[in-house]
């Protein structure tokens, strides 16, 4: 079915149709907002080959196709035509020999690169998001940029955006949950009002992705990744990817910028390819291919390079309201470069009286206290929804809807009663794993506060003893400084000898 987000059907799109044997598949190489990509050759040239895998996809193909159609940039990957016909329905692309970024980033520990590099990606990046979001007559929102949708090629040189499954169209309406965690705008996740502006929060952080080489928000869990659902709270309680030490002013400042909680405080796309213009044009050999390093070396650091604020904008140093980050000191030379964190020190903490947190499968959601069957409004702009007499929200039933595309429930055979219920089954085990994941978030927060509390005690009690001990000592040695001087008072007193006075004898006739 046609939905506002992707009116239409395959015929309506001007794509070349390709005969599925035409096509020489060769391995796996990934896998999209839809299918699984498959390099391949087609007319004596390699492509990428997009198939669908279950009936679920056909809407994410349908989507991509239509705005694949419609777009030509050099910075985003090419769509030579599709496969319609089932059962190999697919489509045909450019492929990127230098695979996505997201692999050099995390995967490649051996490759090397430059913060001219760095820049150059950031800056083709923001172009090809800028002629989205100018396209005529409508525009287009990407909606999930990260570093697995941006490919490289020309010996890594050259980037590409890719995966327009989740692409919408600027007026189009809305739906929330489109992209992936770690690099969703929080308005994207916590209501359906949202712009193209969510696009450039997720290209702060690739900004900050690249140039720190860490996952982001990895310092929100102290063993391991956090899930999807712990980033998007505390990306909701407005915490963001530590601040890097040493990271030029003027890319910091666009960076915070970027990420501002607020949508309407974000520059355009727009304002970002000028001011990453000017970046790129102090920072020369972007255009030098990924070098390969073997050995054991430390094979990557920031590189210190003078990028004066003059030349460029400047940008409010904190632009998260009352959960703002500053600059961090400039280390000496001789330092080294670690993450420094600035956060607010107690993300979770809930700090209206007025609401209170509701528990529930998913997101646990902010409502007012003594909330009856009526609507109920969710704190910092989440969506409102009504509550059922029981208390339970009709929305939870669509909770699976947050899980990965491969993950969901296939669409059931409404004529089919036992196709339905496998289908509520799995839905019921979707709200009972995001429930488990709510509960285990708490837990961990609940377990580092009483940790936190008991190694401060333990601190109180070691002071205590180690007073205690002192006191002793001191004590020790008076009642042995009184001991010795008893003993040689007693010692002087043995060796007197008595003599009596001259005229006692005469006094006693």
């Amino acid at each position: 079915m046609a939905t506002p987000e992707n009116e239409g059907s395959l015929n309506h799109y001007p794509v070349e149709e390709i005969e599925y044997n035409e096509i020489e598949r060769l391995e796996a190489v990934g896998e999209g907002s839809f299918g699984v990509v498959y390099k391949g050759i087609w007319r004596d040239a390699y492509v990428a080959v997009k198939n669908i895998v279950s009936e679920n996809d056909k809407e994410a193909f349908i989507v991509e196709v239509r705005q694949l159609s419609r777009v030509k940039h050099e910075n985003i990957v090419k769509l030579y035509g599709a496969c319609t016909k089932p059962p190999n329905i697919c489509l045909v692309m450019e492929y990127a020999e230098g695979g996505s970024l997201f692999n050099i980033l995390h995967h490649a520990p051996n490759v090397h690169y430059t913060m001219a590099n760095a820049m150059a990606w950031l800056h083709q990046c923001a172009k090809g998001v800028e002629y989205l979001h100018g396209m005529k007559p409508k525009a287009l929102i990407h909606r999930d940029l990260k570093p697995p949708n941006l490919l490289l090629i020309n010996g890594g040189t050259l980037l590409k955006i890719c995966d327009f499954g989740t692409a919408v169209d600027k007026t189009a309406i809305m739906t929330n949950n489109k992209g992936s965690a770690a690099w969703m705008a929080p308005e994207v996740f916590e209501t359906s009002n949202y712009t193209e502006k969510c696009d450039v929060f997720s290209w702060g952080i690739i900004l900050w992705e690249v140039v720190s080489r860490l996952k982001p928000f990895f310092h929100i869990k102290e063993s391991g990744y956090p899930s999807a659902f712990m980033i998007l709270w505390a990306k909701h309680n407005g915490a963001r990817p530590p601040l890097i030490r040493n990271c030029p002013p003027p890319i910091e400042k666009l960076m915070t910028q970027c990420w501002d909680q607020q949508a309407a405080n974000r520059p355009s796309m727009e304002q970002i390819v000028k001011k990453m213009e000017v970046i790129c044009s102090l920072l020369p050999g972007a255009e030098e291919p990924l070098q390969i390093i073997d050995g054991d070396e430390v094979i990557y650091e920031m590189e210190e390079y003078e990028v004066y604020p003059d030349e460029v904008d400047q940008f409010p140093a904190s632009t998260n309201g009352d959960n703002g980050v500053t600059s961090l000191p400039q280390p000496t030379s001789d330092m080294l470069l670690p993450l420094s964190v600035e956060v607010e020190p107690n993300p979770w903490e809930l700090k209206d009286c007025d609401m209170q947190l509701r528990t529930m499968p998913g997101f646990d959601k902010m409502v007012p206290k003594h909330a009856g069957s009526k609507n109920t409004t969710v704190e910092a702009g989440i969506q409102s929804t009504k509550t059922t007499p029981d208390g339970t929200d009709p929305d939870l039933d669509e909770v699976y809807l947050l899980l990965e595309p491969h993950l969901r429930p296939a669409t059931p055979d409404n004529e089919n009663p036992q196709s339905v219920a496998l289908f509520d089954e799995h839905k019921q085990l979707a709200q009972e794993y995001f429930k488990i994941q709510t509960e285990m978030a708490y837990l961990s927060q609940k377990k580092d506060k009483l940790l936190a509390e008991q190694s401060q005690e333990q601190q109180t009690q070691r002071k205590v003893l180690k007073d205690l001990q002192a006191e002793k000592e001191s004590l020790v040695l008076v009642r042995e400084l009184l001991s010795k001087n008893n003993n040689a008072a007693r010692s002087s007193l043995d060796n007197w000898v008595m003599v009596p006075r001259e005229g006692d004898n005469n006094n006693t006739n």
